[in-house]
């Protein structure tokens, strides 16, 4: 088991991998049947609530959200190891294409492993309501 990352270290690697747009690095982090719910319940990214289950439907939801954007990056303020899960409490801080505007995004963001050493289901617990907007450092906006 020592060879096979756990939940944190699976957190840590998807969390490097959308910071240096590694599309395939961050792809094959997740299990054939994982689901990704950024954020939990219906929003604009996912309508239906659902979540994006299986690797192409992963795949889709990294295309639309996480690659047009300029760059990702996180604050991990706390984490909680759990068995097979990590619970981290931080912020999210999204730079749009154009990089004039910042998102910015408090909350909780959970990792399970399946046992194998790859990720089950990353869920993001955030209110889309509550994201933050505001103009990039340097940009004059």
């Amino acid at each position: 088991m020592a060879d096979k990352p756990g939940a944190r270290e699976l957190a840590r690697r998807s969390q490097a991998a959308v910071e240096a747009k590694d599309r395939d690095a961050w792809l094959g982090l997740f299990a054939a049947d994982a689901v990704v719910a950024d954020p939990i319940g219906p929003s604009p990214l996912d309508p239906a609530g659902q979540g994006h289950c299986g690797l192409a439907a992963i795949a889709a939801f990294y295309d639309t959200v996480i690659a047009p954007n300029d760059r990702i990056s996180f604050e991990i303020e706390r984490s909680y190891l759990c068995g097979d899960e990590v619970a981290d409490v931080g912020v999210i801080r999204t730079t749009l294409p154009g990089g004039d505007h910042v998102v910015v995004v408090r909350g909780v963001y959970t990792y399970r492993g399946d046992g194998t050493g790859k990720l089950a289901a990353l869920r993001a617990y955030w209110e889309f309501d509550a994201a933050e907007i505001g103009p990039a450092a340097g940009s004059g906006g």
